[in-house]
């Protein structure tokens, strides 16, 4: 019986055309050879973590679960390693134990705010709102009480590192606009038009782009957290957004916790813009409802 044979586009049939004597016979030459595999690409850059607790099984936990969700993690267990660490190795998120021996973690955040703006995850065992507060006034960006899920925090996690991260001021200055952009008066009714550009209220001037905060030409440094509720709210100077609003449009949809943290972080706003809160200037609070922009 006749083998079956490819025959033209990839089809089978039944006979085999016989060879053209006037060609030679002989293996066919040689073709280019095959090409080998494409070099791999770099691989994408793992985002960093930093771990610190000096609670070795609470660590070896976390890490190995951040490491499972594709973290390059780092531990430290006492505040003047965390420091070091973040010095080196510049991470994305530092999740911080408020009761370190030694430097506690209060005293490392705010000593880690002085030169870095890493996400801060407060890590703490204390039940007493006043810890919480504290922890908060230093310069970090949410927290867990202790015991946690670490599914938990690993969403609290990725929750923050979907925000922005803060770029760098623009060449001429750090209040100059970007090339082909103007400045935007909000007197409240023409904010949302060009949602990137400087936004001024009075000696007030909130920049998306520069993520820069100045008042009267003074450069206010504000930690993350605290320039995305700013930015919030200056988006729509009109609108009031209750808690609710404001934790969804900074935390994400998904965050639980107390919505009082919101009131928390627009009170170190406040202070570090020298609004008054009996007279606001720039954020105002609208009783039973939430907060909005004033006119400056």
């Amino acid at each position: 019986m006749a083998r079956d044979l490819p025959g033209e586009g990839g089809r089978l049939n039944g006979t085999a055309t016989p060879p053209d004597p006037s060609e030679p016979v002989g293996p066919e030459p040689a073709g280019p050879e095959p090409a080998g595999p494409e070099p791999a690409g770099p691989e994408p850059a793992r985002l960093q973590a930093l771990v610190v607790d000096d609670e070795p099984d609470l660590v070896r936990v976390v890490v190995g679960y951040l490491e499972r969700q594709g973290f390059a993690v780092r531990s430290a267990g006492d505040g003047e390693t965390a420091l070091d660490l973040v010095r080196a190795a510049e991470p994305d998120v530092v999740v911080l134990d408020l009761g370190l021996p030694g430097v506690d973690g209060v005293e490392t955040c705010r000593r880690l705010r002085t030169f870095s703006d890493c996400y801060v995850v407060m890590l703490t065992a204390r039940a007493d709102e006043v810890d919480v507060l504290i922890g908060l006034a230093v310069g970090a960006d949410d927290y867990l009480s202790k015991p946690f899920s670490p599914r938990e925090l690993t969403a609290r996690i990725r929750t923050l590192l979907r925000r922005p991260r803060r770029r760098p001021a623009p060449p001429g200055g750090p209040h100059a606009p970007p090339d082909g952009a103007h400045t935007t008066a909000v007197d409240g009714a023409a904010a949302d038009g060009a949602a990137a550009d400087p936004r001024v209220f009075g000696d007030l001037v909130v920049d998306p782009q520069a993520r820069e905060v100045s008042v009267a030409g003074a450069v206010v440094v504000l930690t993350r957290t605290e320039f995305d509720l700013l930015e919030a709210l200056s988006s729509r100077p009109r609108a009031v957004f209750t808690r609710r609003q404001l934790i969804d449009r900074v935390w994400g949809a998904g965050w639980v916790g107390d919505e009082h943290l919101v009131d928390i972080h627009l009170g170190h706003v406040r202070r570090k813009l020298g609004d008054d809160p009996g007279a606001s200037r720039y954020v105002v609070t609208v009783r039973g409802v939430g907060y909005r922009m004033g006119p400056g």
